[in-house]
């Protein structure tokens, strides 16, 4: 493990770029592998893991005025990859623990910042995001789940939400509330799990990423105090995160298909004289990615742009890698034959792992709708 750090104001990270990417490929290689199919088959989330990423700096590269030179989301995408290579399960944990962070310090609320801000930069506090249906509200798809009553000094928020991933009785969330008191409004705050009213449940069985602590969440009478609101009201704020929440994203779908590029070049020897009759072959995967994984690098340098067109890129990058993650694992597949299609094999994992790419908010029905708004 690389130790050479540099300091944030009075917080000390481990160094940034390459350092972190190195630092998480070493981890996954040494930690992750060994307990994918753990993960995968029994449902285990990888708690162990995740802090370890988090001690690498992991979840604190990306964040605006955290690190040296500013946020890096770059760094960070690359990070959930490197993992996402072995683990999509792993991969979409760390991306729920950035958004998380990426909240919180892309918010006004200094306080929240320098207290359970640094905390979830360092990996030492664990939580995910549930804008999944605050996004499909903004976009015309879903009524808000959840609504909030202003009291003095707070909110008291009710409502339910089907499924929020990297949960636990000690962990955190963002959410988005309708107020209900003159103007009404979307507001945006920080949910702790730990909170009284907060209830977490979770006895779906899914095809994929059952390590992922995702559960339905129902707040009653929760009480949010001020301290823990991002924004009110929050259309502003969510418009200036959007393109990072997404981009971030692209971190799981690099990650899978360079995975299944892997498997594809693994059974080259042994299947290579037949698998050449197949249309996708490795080379063309890796060459698709590498266009794909460049436009996402430009387009992380400038996350809080807010021309249109710039928006529009986000959306289309994040649809060309949904549509190249299916595509890769379809391939890897038919690469592997056989041998991929028994019950612990690692090629039938990745095919249901790259349809959560697919379907995870913003689903690639959702992106094509937003584009098709766009044209009007």
């Amino acid at each position: 493990m690389l130790d050479r750090s540099v300091t944030a104001r009075d917080h000390t990270y481990p160094a940034a770029g390459l350092d972190v990417v190195e630092a998480v490929r070493d981890l996954s290689s040494r930690e992750l592998a060994p307990i994918v199919r753990k993960i995968d088959g029994e449902g285990h989330y990888p708690e162990a893991v995740l802090r370890a990423f988090g001690r690498a700096g992991a979840f604190a590269c990306h964040l605006p005025g955290e690190t040296a030179g500013g946020g890096d989301l770059v760094t960070a995408i690359r990070a959930m990859a490197a993992a996402g290579e072995y683990c999509l399960s792993t991969s979409f944990c760390m991306w729920c623990q950035n958004a998380l962070g990426w909240y919180i310090f892309a918010s006004d609320n200094a306080e929240l910042k320098t207290g359970l801000g640094r905390r979830v930069a360092a990996g030492d506090a664990l939580g995910g995001t549930a804008l999944s249906n605050p996004m499909k509200t903004l976009f015309g798809i879903e009524p808000i789940r959840l609504k909030g009553k202003r009291v003095e000094g707070g909110y008291v928020v009710r409502g339910a939400l089907p499924y929020v991933s990297n949960l636990g009785n000690d962990h955190y969330f963002g959410a988005v509330f309708e107020a209900d008191d003159a103007p009404k409004r979307f507001v945006m705050a920080i949910v702790p799990c730990a909170a009284a009213g907060v209830e977490l449940s979770g006895d779906t069985k899914f095809a994929a990423l059952d390590g992922t602590r995702t559960f339905s969440v129902r707040l009653r009478d929760v009480i949010i105090p001020d301290p823990l609101v991002l924004a009110d009201p929050s259309d502003a704020f969510i418009k200036r995160i959007r393109a990072g929440f997404v981009l971030l994203q692209a971190g799981m779908g690099i990650g899978l298909v360079r995975g299944c590029i892997a498997l594809m070049n693994q059974v080259k020897g042994p299947l290579g004289h037949v698998n050449k009759y197949l249309d996708v072959q490795p080379e063309h995967l890796a060459a698709q990615l590498g266009t794909i994984a460049a436009k996402v690098d430009r387009l992380a340098a400038t996350p809080f742009e807010s021309d249109q067109a710039y928006w529009r890129a986000v959306i289309e990058a994040r649809l060309a890698l949904s549509e190249l993650a299916l595509a890769a694992a379809h391939a890897a597949m038919l690469h592997c034959g056989a041998r991929g299609y028994i019950a612990n094999a690692t090629a039938q994992r990745r095919l249901r792992e790259s349809y959560f790419v697919a379907i995870v908010t913003p689903a690639i029905k959702q992106l094509k709708k937003m584009l098709a708004d766009m044209a009007h």
